[in-house]
């Protein structure tokens, strides 16, 4: 059935998944229309372009548009269940068309609008959409909700709440379905802080990552709660600085990539960073020297650091604080997630002992990929591996080593290109690094480190000879690269990712 997706149960395929806990919620709708009756002036949506100019949106007038978008949505093929590629950029463009879709029950898949534009064919293929909002449509959507009316639809539920486009590096194009209906509960606007501490809502949310990630789009679930969301339209570590100033931004998710460019502003420091309550940061390990470096611009009690995946099995994290006394964890079991670490043979390993990480969360109603990739390992109780390999300590903290693809094995030993990446990442004269493993006659595959150097003026750049140095004084000998290669920009997406198979490739594999 094209463009479509069959209502589907709320409860995980894998057993072990108990009461659904979905089963209370408010239709993404309907709370959207409550809001827009309790709190019509009150701003909902502000959107940051790269010259800083701004436009907001109140959630009264939210609300309207998204009545509008959502039938001219429907009048353009969408309906109850109905797949809608969005494959723009952040905008308010993006916003109207997201809700537009719950209004009616469709389900929004926000796609990298930043990809070749093969790629993206290819992506927008395995969706196979009912509906495509693109650099072209969504004028042709905008002019056409222009003339609809704004009164309310009749209450709809999207089977499954959104898709997200995987930013793997390998293989086909896979889509992942959340397999949660578009219903609100209160556990999904609570922050991420208030494990720790009570946080003051409604927050002012900044949304710097494109909103095709999961961490970007995961911020409509505090827009529904009240919150409001400031949405850079590209991330810009400047405009960044400038934004937490103009809208007393409270809060933020942030990947190491975009907090380490943050931070190399020259005026960071000079910055008024006080209206912050916190800061989020995820999608990669970060770098212990740039986590110093946040607890001092902020405080180690302001720094959160949480490890999960968009197939959603479930979250960890800790505060700054705690990552002091357990350095390097990515923390312990987020609002009744479990862990696991479970060898080859889907037996649990000692404590301290690398293995498979397995999460199993109650908040987590499964997922669905599109594309037909394999589904992801489980065991006969519900807990399921994004393949990452990681350990526990004693105390139940969780320390990610890497993804099992992405290991090297360079002379019969294996080497985790995190952990390399890691080591030179505090080196100040390295701003950017992505370490790969490359064929090789004597070590099978040699660990190559590709480095973006940083300007600091009065200093030679470094040497590939002084690169391996600095590594071996961090590392084992056998992990530190065997090459070096030095570049002008490293290719990343706008949400920072990089594809290490290009890289690969481009460098004959």
């Amino acid at each position: 059935m094209r463009g479509r997706v069959a209502p589907v149960s709320t409860e995980s395929a894998e057993a072990g998944v108990t009461p659904n806990p979905f089963e209370d919620g408010i239709p993404f709708a309907t709370k959207l229309s409550q809001l827009a009756s309790e709190r019509r002036d009150d701003t909902a949506v502000t959107d940051v372009a790269l010259d800083g100019t701004a436009q907001t949106l109140t959630f009264g007038e939210l609300d309207a548009r998204a009545n509008q978008w959502g039938r001219a949505l429907a009048a353009a093929g969408a309906q109850t269940g109905s797949l809608v590629a969005l494959a723009i950029q952040n905008s308010q463009h993006l916003v109207l068309a997201a809700l537009g879709c719950w209004k009616i029950g469709a389900v929004p898949i926000p796609m990298h609008w930043d990809l070749p534009e093969w790629e993206r064919d290819r992506v927008r293929a395995v969706i196979d959409p009912a509906v495509v909002v693109d650099e072209q449509t969504r004028w042709e959507f905008e002019a056409r909700a222009a003339g609809e009316s704004q009164e309310a639809l009749p209450t709809a539920v999207s089977p499954t709440a959104n898709g997200i486009c995987s930013s793997g590096s390998t293989g086909v194009p896979k889509v992942i379905l959340n397999l949660a209906p578009s219903l609100w509960i209160p556990a999904q606007g609570e922050p991420f802080m208030a494990n720790w501490t009570p946080v003051a809502q409604p927050q002012t949310i900044m949304v710097p990552a494109p909103m095709y990630h999961t961490n970007g789009f995961a911020t409509f679930l505090f827009l529904l709660a009240g919150d409001h969301l400031v949405i850079l339209e590209k991330f810009d570590a400047a405009l960044v600085l400038d934004v937490i100033e103009r809208f007393s931004i409270t809060n933020f998710t942030a990947t190491p990539t975009m907090l380490a460019r943050i931070a190399a502003r020259p005026d960071v420091r000079q910055r008024d960073l006080s209206s912050i309550v916190f800061i989020l940061q995820g999608a990669a390990v970060m770098p212990p020297s740039l986590l110093h470096t946040w607890f001092e611009l902020l405080s180690p009690e302001q720094i959160v650091t949480a490890y999960g995946m968009t197939e959603n099995l479930g979250l960890t994290a800790l505060r700054g604080d705690e990552w002091l006394t357990h350095p390097g964890s990515v923390g312990r079991g987020f609002r009744d997630t479990e862990i696991r670490i479970l060898g080859a043979d889907k037996k649990p390993v000692p404590t301290g002992e690398d293995g498979d990480i397995y999460l199993r969360a109650p908040m987590s109603a499964g997922y669905r990929y599109l594309g037909g990739a394999p589904p992801l390992p489980s065991t006969d109780d519900g807990f399921r591996s994004a393949g990452d390999i990681g350990h526990l300590d004693e105390d139940g903290f969780l320390y990610l080593v890497d993804r099992r693809v992405d290991m090297i094995v360079s002379g019969g030993a294996n080497v985790f290109p995190a952990e390399v990446e890691s080591a030179l990442a505090g080196h100040p004269g390295i701003a950017d690094v992505v370490v790969i493993g490359l064929a090789d006659e004597q070590w099978g595959r040699r660990v190559h480190a590709v480095i973006q150097l940083a300007s600091l003026d009065g200093e030679s750049p470094l040497t590939e000879q002084e690169v391996i140095e600095y590594a071996k004084g961090r590392l084992a000998p056998y992990k530190a690269p065997k090459t070096v290669e030095f570049v002008d920009t490293i290719p990343r997406t706008a949400a920072t990712k990089v594809n290490r198979s290009a890289l690969i490739a481009a460098r004959g594999g």
